[in-house]
């Protein structure tokens, strides 16, 4: 079982990252379709436009496949902050401490490439995620019932300032 943090893109990984969040948050929260397509779309167009020096794609691999991912998308961080995305690990590393690798990983790019603030949007429930954005310095900042996800959750928005 080799683990080990892939940079950048890699073939399959934005069906397989995809993949990975239909299938945790259908059952959990009842996302479907349109959730999926989103995470599809949103990512698919991240990894065309995305600028090594701004942006960051950070995949787990297990055995040469995709088993976690973060992003971080520096489009806008002068404005609004680099925004944190599509973290998610699958069953079988969940509670590996892979999460901790990748939010840390990100973390970091965020401190080398100067992002003073960054932010991410989940929704209340996820007490292991909230646990690891709180101990990388995030703070709930805005919280809202909503259902940009394809189902209604109280969404929050975690915001990290150096």
């Amino acid at each position: 079982m080799a683990l080990s943090i892939h940079s950048g893109y890699a073939p399959g990984c934005i069906g397989r990252i995809a993949e990975l969040h239909a299938r945790y948050y259908h059952p959990l929260v009842g996302f479907g379709l349109p959730f999926e397509a989103k995470v599809a779309r949103e990512l698919a167009a991240f990894c065309e436009r995305m600028d090594p020096q701004r942006d960051g794609l950070w995949l787990a691999l297990q055995d040469g496949e995709v088993h976690g991912s973060i992003a971080i998308d520096g489009a806008h961080a002068a404005q609004d902050g680099a925004h944190l995305r599509w973290f998610i690990t699958s069953d079988a590393l969940r509670g590996s401490g892979m999460g901790k690798q990748l939010l840390s990983t990100a973390m970091d790019f965020c401190d080398a490439q100067g992002y003073g603030h960054s932010y991410l949007w989940t929704f209340d429930g996820l007490g292991a995620a909230r646990h690891l954005y709180e101990k990388h310095g995030f703070q709930l900042v805005h919280q809202q019932a909503g259902t940009q996800w394809g189902a209604e959750v109280h969404e929050q928005r975690f915001e990290r300032r150096l």
